[in-house]
């Protein structure tokens, strides 16, 4: 053969080549090159662990870092950044020991310093982290963001790079298990005090999880990549995940349905359910959680506590459950949720501590509005009920409105707002009754009887104070006797309930909408995602 013919041989077949790549026929997606695409409900309020509240924060930045601790398929707390600990005989210090392979996105290594830094800046006053409570538990931890003690005081100390010594105010069964939970994850110390800015730009984002941030377009999407520098990369087997903001159930379906997307966190309309689960499309997974509305104890008619029981009292939560939810959820007829244990071994809170009213009790209602001065609803100020955007939020609100309706003889005006802007309005006071849900951050019934536990009333979004209740959490969270600890959170569980400042409608589940071939997600009872070991089956 001619070198002439061999030539143009060689170019048909590179020219052949070419367009078979053009056409996508070269090239196919390996499994660790498919996107995992999964639906939120709601744009993170922002991607700094210290100053996360809401479950969407968590399920992008709990594939962005990692705590001391970790959470395993079996809910047992596991080694993660720590790979292990002592913890003092009266249960009041810690020493967590780093393993030399934790590294950060940018291939600093983590360090002691990371984690004191992080905890001790959580608690700065001026950095207005919403759950800076949840770091009390170190020793001096409320005294110092109170402006009561010094930063050296508070008990967290880097003794070197890789030993992080921690002092706690009173023995905390749990806190083992607070060490994976966002508010106590590291922050990136260098980065953190050289731009203070540093989360607004994916660029700058230093993570130490399994996967990092490469874009977020607000409202829209947010993109993670494997994160070749974490510590347990081999055990990563997504190479980039996608979360996509989609508020409308109906939406998120259509998307599963039609292959946008292959996992929706976004619970499906209730009609559809039955539909799905008979299909095998929706998963419905156990959750302690309590969804529930919250009145403005400051604010007229709802200052008068017989107003508030009269509401909370006026619903049929039976009814919610089996004609609109259907995803396996339970009447609420208490604030904490089955599924975190009592005292003694094997009971759970809730059914030990029981009903604490009666669902649907619209003839006691009606005789309390009536003592507050408001028969039949007659002369009652205007009321409104706020909620933020979403179907299942709505289709709810409509139905308790129209039972208070008929069993009050209230008409109530709603209003929904953006899930950021619903955040803030509720903060600043300026509602009367609005949607709120609490999911567990650790389990024990401490996460949800804590809640509403100060002297001060502008320190919760009820505005609401008890003295007793107060004291009540308080030697809750002081004792080391379980059965004295449980007792005291029952009591303050009544009186909250008493007060009527909450009104419970029912205990959630999880309901997703999941890929057959999506294999290897970790979800646990308190609602958190791992896709750290997901695959493509």
């Amino acid at each position: 053969m001619s070198w002439k013919k061999a030539l143009s041989l060689s170019l048909a077949v590179i020219f052949l080549c070419a367009v078979l790549a053009g056409c996508g026929g070269a090239k196919t997606t390996t499994p660790a090159e498919k996107a995992l695409r999964i639906a939120i409900d709601a744009d993170p309020t922002g991607l700094d662990p210290r100053k996360s509240s809401s479950i969407t924060d968590f399920y992008v930045e709990k594939q962005m870092y990692e705590g001391l601790t970790a959470v395993n398929a079996k809910g047992e707390i596991v080694p993660a950044v720590a790979e292990r600990w002592e913890v003092s005989p009266d249960g009041l210090k810690y020493v967590f020991h780093l393993r030399a392979d934790a590294k950060w996105s940018n291939g600093d290594p983590v360090t002691a310093q990371d984690f004191e830094y992080a905890w001790k800046s959580a608690l700065d006053p001026k950095l207005a982290v919403p759950m800076a409570n949840y770091l009390y538990y170190l020793k001096n931890g409320e005294k110092y963001y109170k402006n009561q003690a010094g930063a050296d005081d508070i008990g967290v100390k880097a003794v070197d790079d890789r030993t992080l010594e921690v002092t706690l105010e009173q023995p905390t069964a749990f806190f083992l298990s607070l060490m994976s939970f966002a508010t106590y994850f590291p922050i990136h110390k260098k980065t953190a005090e050289a731009n203070p800015d540093w989360t607004k730009d994916p660029k700058t984002m230093v993570c130490n999880g399994p996967f990092q941030i490469t874009e977020w377009a607000h409202n829209s999407k947010i993109e993670l990549v494997k994160n070749d520098k974490y510590w347990d990369a081999g055990k990563v087997k997504i190479g980039k995940v996608v979360f996509i903001v989609c508020d409308n159930a109906a939406t998120a379906v259509s998307m599963f349905e039609t292959n946008q997307i292959d996992i929706s966190n976004v619970p499906p309309p209730s009609g559809e359910l039955e539909r799905l689960q008979k299909e095998n499309k929706a998963k419905i997974f156990p959750l302690i959680g309590t969804y529930f509305y919250i009145f403005n104890t400051q604010k007229a008619p709802f200052d008068n506590v017989k107003v508030r029981k009269a509401f909370q009292l006026a619903i049929d939560r039976s009814a919610i459950v089996t004609n609109i939810t259907k995803g396996g959820q339970q009447p609420a007829l208490g604030f904490v949720p089955l599924g975190l244990s009592d005292a003694r071994p094997g009971e759970d809170f809730r059914k030990v501590g029981g009903e604490l009213y009666k669902d649907n009790d619209i003839e006691t209602a009606r005789k309390l509005l009536a003592e507050a001065g408001y028969p039949g609803g007659k002369g009652l100020p205007p009321v409104a009920l706020l909620y933020n955007t979403g179907d299942v939020h709505k289709v709810l609100a409509e139905a308790i409105q129209d039972m208070w309706k008929k069993n009050l003889g209230v008409e109530v005006t709603l209003t929904n707002q953006e899930w950021k802007v619903f955040l803030q309005t509720r903060k600043n006071g300026d509602y009367q009754v609005a949607r709120h849900n609490w999911v567990g951050d650790y389990l024990d019934p401490m996460t949800f009887i804590d809640l509403w536990d100060t002297s001060e009333a502008k320190k919760n979004s009820a505005f609401y104070a008890n003295a007793e209740y107060a004291r009540l959490v308080r030697l809750a969270q002081t004792s080391v006797d379980q059965a004295a600890r449980m007792k005291a959170m029952h009591e303050a569980e009544k009186i909250i309930i008493d007060d009527a400042m909450i009104m419970p409608i029912y205990f959630q589940s999880s309901i997703v909408l999941e890929k057959p071939n999506v294999k290897g997600v970790l979800r646990d009872t308190l609602s958190s995602m791992y896709l750290k070991e997901a695959y493509w089956e």
